[in-house]
């Protein structure tokens, strides 16, 4: 009888109406779905290119949406035309080799490519795409040189079509939500932002051949996100770098990172990047100011803990990247498929992607002297809105 008196009227009456919190996704996709005012009749056609590890993980997502029609996979590996058709019923989609890829180029009816091959094939598949009028999702990065990447965006903006650079990180809904609460001042000004990274399974020393080396495969999706949260890029970065792992070091690369950068708001951001994390994919994001912190902690698969006599224990975070940023390559797509639909304004430009990609050639740079480097930045290198002092 206590708490009798704390009853309230029904709420089907209406006095306990509410909404979704706008964090709730899932919850706004879900809506859009069953709400015929909220479906679109237009259907992007799209091209695939590359079936490896990037390019599977889109090709389950491109399956998922209502609003892509899969015209074409472009692959290499001719052994895998058969099993993929098989595996995900893609008899209406036609298979294409690399050589043959001016049939993609030249079909009128296709609206955009996604590739995802290994970098040094970049170039030449942006380039050939968006000669051909299609709008363009590359994997990062854009090309293997600051040279070819140039080069990608001013066919860009010769022919009028967009280039999207997947740092797919920006999308990560816990990363996004720390960017918007960050940038409405509820911590004040940064003080200090930190990330960790460390990958998990160890990649294949087949892949780390051709990967472009641990600071433009893995470091620029930190710098990247640091970025973009602070809207500003640093003025002197410093990296300390060794090879635990000797196969690493015998190709010339590094498995274990330690970036400083200093911003020219005062800013002081850390990376703490490793190739190889034997407990699970390890990545958590701290940024701290005067009215207080904000943290991003691991993910796992569920919430389940058991609980016996040696005490209490919950299930090991995500194993590898593809289950962790899962929301992440959604919401991406979801983004591409705004831009090609002039639905939204491409969110990765140009001169976001060649700041980060100076900043990890500084930065690597730095790891092979041993000093720390300066970094100068011209207002024409800075998207709007970004700091320079």
């Amino acid at each position: 009888m206590a708490t009798a008196g704390f009853k309230t009227e029904s709420p089907f009456n209406g006095i306990s109406e509410r909404e979704h919190h706008e964090s709730d996704f899932k919850y706004k996709r879900y809506t859009d779905y069953i709400n015929p005012e909220g479906s679109t009749s237009e259907v992007v056609t799209l091209a695939l290119f590359g079936l490896g590890r990037a390019g599977s993980i889109h090709l389950a997502n491109i399956l998922a949406s209502p609003r892509v029609e899969l015209v074409y996979i472009v692959e290499a590996d001719r052994s895998k035309w058969g099993p993929s058709k098989d595996r995900w019923n893609l008899h209406s989609t036609t298979f294409v080799h690399p050589d043959d890829a001016a049939v993609v180029y030249n079909d009128q009816k296709l609206m955009a490519c996604l590739i995802c091959t290994p970098t040094f094939t970049h170039e030449e598949f942006i380039q050939g795409s968006l000669g051909g009028g299609k709008a363009v999702f590359s994997e990062k990065p854009v090309s293997q040189a600051p040279s070819g990447t140039l080069r990608c965006y001013q066919k860009s903006d010769a022919v009028g079509r967009p280039l999207f650079c997947a740092f797919n990180r920006r999308f990560d809904p816990s990363f996004s939500s720390v960017r918007e609460r960050v940038r409405a001042g509820d911590l004040g000004h940064v003080h200090m932002i930190k990330t960790t990274s460390r990958d998990s399974p160890l990649p294949s020393l087949d892949y780390l051949k051709i990967s472009g080396g641990i600071f433009h495969d893995c470091a620029v999706h930190d710098i990247d996100l640091i970025t973009w949260i602070l809207g500003e890029y640093p003025t002197e970065v410093f990296s300390a770098a060794n090879s635990v792992i000797p196969e690493i070091g015998a190709i010339n690369d590094w498995d274990n990172v330690a970036i400083v950068m200093k911003f020219p708001s005062s800013t002081l951001a850390q990376i703490d990047l490793c190739r190889f994390s034997i407990y699970g994919y390890d990545q958590r994001l701290e940024v701290m100011g005067p009215k207080g912190m904000l943290h991003v902690k691991n993910e796992t698969p569920n919430k389940t803990v058991f609980s016996g006599q040696d005490g209490s224990a919950e299930v090991p975070m995500y194993y590898s990247f593809p289950s962790r940023h899962n929301d992440g390559y959604v919401r991406e797509l979801e983004h591409f498929l705004d831009v090609v639909q002039d639905k939204a304004s491409m969110s990765v430009t140009g001169r976001m992607t060649a700041a980060v990609s100076k900043i990890a050639d500084a930065c690597e740079e730095s790891a092979k002297s041993g000093q720390p480097v300066k970094l100068a930045w011209t207002a024409d290198e800075l998207p709007e809105g970004y700091l320079i002092l």
